[in-house]
């Protein structure tokens, strides 16, 4: 950069800042390269020149990243977020194929299992709490690119690209999982192909007896939202991928109840549809979310009025559901 430039206050071409920092960088200076990427994509966002200022950001996430200095990475990718956003960027095919790159380079790292003296516990100690960092920061990353892509794109509540890139990260990658909240984002995701894949992973991992109780409450998701379609996806691609895993698909009254529900919401059978509910009220019950879906799928189904507002827990859940992340 010449000083007569600096000396005029004339931003160079954003490629003269990208390769002076990537040098920084390389030469180990992270934290410093740190505050220059935040510093000079600052001054290019107060001239209004926001493709410089996120073509700045995105080269220093991604660096970041791959030197494996996450929180640097993980600050920078929530800057270039804010940029779309002070720009009023339309979340098009370039700019989701931008965060889809900066997204990649948050590293995926198995958690060691089983220790087997102080040492090993230590290492997975320290394992744990490097993966919860990582979670963290790629969760953030995401969520607020939700929100971008809900306000300035297509899909009311954000793209379901996006939602499948949250969901895919945190459970290959948390060492504690919620498997709740996880399922909000597949479902979001928009594709219960997908979720059939990880249900089917999940169940190998989790206690037998709770594989039935895992399937019914993400079918009860489906269809508080009226997505009868995807409901029957989810248990059909589910069904086809226990048997090519040779695994044994769950045999109980609660997913009996399930079978029977997808069949009875295919027509007008209110009466069905309660005398079910009276039927398995005690599988039913074995979670306490299981009656609050039912009474939001009778009136999505149905017209039944709800006899209470919706609260606790699943009230909670809802709103996840029913409103942007």
């Amino acid at each position: 950069m010449s000083r007569e430039r600096v000396r005029r206050g004339v931003l160079p071409p954003s490629e003269e800042t990208i390769k002076k920092l990537k040098e920084a960088i390389d030469a180990g200076n992270f934290y410093g390269a740190q505050q220059m990427y935040k510093s000079f994509s600052a001054r290019y966002t107060a001239s209004k020149k926001y493709n410089e200022a996120l073509n700045i950001l995105q080269s220093g996430a991604s660096l970041q990243l791959e030197h494996g200095q996450i929180t640097c990475g993980a600050e920078l990718s929530l800057l270039f977020v804010e940029t779309l956003v002070k720009g009023e960027t339309v979340c098009n095919e370039k700019n989701l194929d931008r965060i889809r790159k900066i997204y990649k380079n948050f590293p995926k790292i198995s958690t060691p299992q089983q220790p087997e003296d102080d040492e090993a516990i230590q290492k997975i100690s320290e394992a744990i709490m490097e993966a919860k960092t990582r979670v963290e920061g790629c969760s953030s990353f995401l969520k607020a690119a939700i929100k971008w892509s809900a306000e300035f794109g297509d899909h009311k509540y954000g793209s379901p690209e996006l939602y499948s890139m949250l969901a895919e990260y945190i459970y290959s990658e948390s060492p504690e999982l919620d498997m709740v909240k996880l399922s909000v984002y597949f479902i979001r995701a928009d594709n219960p192909r997908n979720l059939a894949s990880t249900l089917v992973d999940f169940m190998s991992k989790c206690y037998p007896s709770e594989d039935d109780l895992t399937i019914a409450r993400v079918v009860l998701m489906y269809l508080s939202q009226g997505n009868l379609r995807d409901a029957n996806c989810l248990m059909d691609e589910l069904k086809k991928q226990v048997e090519s895993n040779q695994l044994d698909f769950p045999q109980s009254e609660l997913i009996q109840f399930i079978v029977y529900l997808l069949l009875t919401l295919e027509r007008d059978a209110l009466p069905l549809f309660r005398i079910l509910r009276q039927k398995y009220k005690s599988s039913i019950e074995r979670d306490a979310s299981f009656e609050e879906f039912l009474d939001e799928i009778g009136e999505k189904f149905y017209g039944v009025q709800r006899k209470s507002g919706i609260q606790g827990i699943f009230g909670d859940l809802f709103k996840m559901m029913t409103s942007e992340i």
